[in-house]
């Protein structure tokens, strides 16, 4: 497995940006897939976007597509989510998490995630 530190989380008004970074170490990030997930208050974990393992390939849930945009610099272990327009049906605690194997296509579901991070909290206030 893989350790994902995640930050950058925070408090931003409604109509801000916020980015987050997810730190990697203990395996070689750059042969896996990412994604980042995210889970608010009383409802189930939901993806929201998830990069190829070269960077080549994104792919976004609908309700962030066109105001959020994944990123990765392998040569950092590191994966971004910059999330632009901001609102308050965003607030949740996001995760990152690495795929369990290694050169696959892009997935939404958690199961096809082996290693997670602990969560930063992202509160968008209206």
């Amino acid at each position: 497995q893989v350790q994902l530190v995640e930050s950058g989380g925070g408090l931003v008004q409604a109509g801000g940006s916020l980015r987050l970074s997810c730190a990697a170490s203990g395996r070689t990030l750059s042969r896996y897939a990412m994604g980042w997930f995210r889970q608010a208050p009383g409802k189930e974990r939901e993806f929201v976007a998830a990069i190829s393992w070269s960077g080549g390939s994104t792919y976004y849930a609908d309700s962030v597509k066109g105001r959020f945009t994944i990123a990765r610099d392998n040569a950092k272990s590191t994966v971004y989510l910059q999330m632009n327009s901001l609102k308050p049906e965003d607030t949740a605690v996001y995760y990152c998490a690495a795929d369990r194997n290694p050169f696959r296509t892009l997935y939404q579901e958690a199961l096809e995630y082996d290693s997670w991070g602990q969560g930063t909290q992202v509160t968008v206030s209206s």
